[in-house]
């Protein structure tokens, strides 16, 4: 593996014999691999897991289905995405079904893992969905390098059986990838045409999938809302048409302030100028805060694990939660809208969650839904239903 400074790293690959770049960020997350791993947030990035010893419990059924027919253990449906197809310029695998990371960097690969839910190894899954990954480096040294110098660029090589790898060639070649974040992310996760999930509800709400993590919808579903799942570009009328009593933003991978995200803000602003109740997580946190006026940055290396603490500054209460994103929200810029300061990271003090002073809209940049993590904030999506019930009181 090697950064674009020229550090390069050594070890034994698996997963797939491909060559593949991106974004290095990393997970501190002990736990929820095949989660994170199908997480479209991750779109992009090989991600570097600092626990040391991964695949430990193996991977479970990707066929199993829920009654939502999502599938039980991951965050991606390979159904709802049109697959990413192999370019000469960013010399990516293809994504057929639902791992959503470029690639993955581990310090030891268990090969026998020992769980009642297994059915396969992390490496057979890796394989049967074209995903390499290197084991055996300094996964320590890596994050510490990414912590003072922030996310960079690499790319991975997994060499043929038999072939040296041209560390020379692969150092010039690092200097040159293409940031993934210049590329519509969004829309290479998002769903492509609308899903409706019927739940016998007299309550709807329109979920605008920026590519969005299935357990968000199961928890939507599971508080007997109606969901119906539109993508990422869909408009303010095309949205009203289906009468909602709220909407929702998702997570999602990239920069929010993409060019081809400046449909998803405008429809934001109008549906919200409306009153139609909003909640929004993570990268929804930031769409959101965009269309009130406020402005966003990116964080140095990035919150991505499953012990943020963050603080309620209504209740001072404190949450740990799980993160996964690279973008925040100025708090400064917030002093210019209709928004209020909601939760703060207790780590660093940026902004976590805000609310809007006269409307029926909210968001955190946190994870209640969390799959893997912590379910403290999971009664966020109740705060959500009580303001869709309520809306207009």
């Amino acid at each position: 593996m090697v950064l674009s400074d020229g550090t390069y790293f050594e070890g034994i690959g698996f997963g797939a014999t491909a060559k593949v770049d991106g974004e290095v960020v990393f997970n501190t997350g002990m736990v929820g691999y095949p989660e994170s791993m199908t997480d479209p947030s991750y779109q992009g990035q090989i991600l570097t897991l600092t626990y040391p010893l991964i695949g430990n419990y193996g991977v479970p059924d990707p066929d199993a289905r829920d009654k939502w027919n999502m599938p039980r253990f991951f965050e991606s449906d390979f159904d709802d995405y049109a697959p990413s197809q192999p370019t000469e310029q960013h010399n990516q695998h293809p994504h057929p079904k639902g791992i959503k990371i470029t690639a993955l960097v581990v310090h030891e690969l268990c090969q026998h893992p020992s769980h009642w839910n297994s059915k396969m190894t992390l490496e057979q899954w890796m394989i049967s969905e074209g995903i390499p990954g290197i084991e055996g480096i300094d996964t320590r040294e890596l994050t510490k390098k990414l912590r003072v110098h922030g996310v960079m660029l690499g790319l991975l090589k997994i060499c043929k059986e038999g072939e040296e790898p041209d560390i020379e060639n692969l150092v010039v070649e690092a200097q040159n990838i293409q940031d993934p974040n210049n590329r519509n992310l969004v829309k290479e996760v998002s769903v492509k045409n609308p899903i409706i999930y019927e739940n016998k509800s007299p309550l709807k709400i329109v979920l605008i999938d920026v590519g969005a993590k299935l357990n968000i919808i199961r928890k939507l579903l599971a508080k007997n809302l109606t969901v119906i799942r539109v993508p990422y570009n869909y408009s303010a009328k095309e949205i009203l048409e289906y009468k909602p009593d709220g909407f929702f933003i998702t997570n999602g991978p990239g920069d929010p302030k993409h060019p081809s995200l400046k449909p998803t803000i405008e429809t934001t602003r109008e549906l919200v100028e409306k009153n139609l109740p909003l909640m929004g997580i993570c990268y929804g946190n930031q769409i959101f805060s965009l269309a009130m006026g406020a402005d966003t940055y990116k964080l140095k290396y990035g919150h991505r694990s499953q012990n943020q603490p963050c603080m309620d500054l209504e209740t001072e209460r404190c949450y740990i939660t799980t993160q996964n994103h690279g973008f925040a929200v100025d708090v400064e810029s917030l002093k210019h809208t209709d928004l209020k300061l909601w939760f703060i990271n207790a780590n660093d003090r940026t902004v976590e969650g805000v609310k809007h002073t006269k409307k029926n809209a909210f968001s955190v940049q946190f994870h209640p839904e969390h799959y893997p993590g912590p379910v403290d904030a999971e009664y966020l999506f109740d705060y959500f239903v009580h303001t869709v019930e309520t809306r207009g009181g």
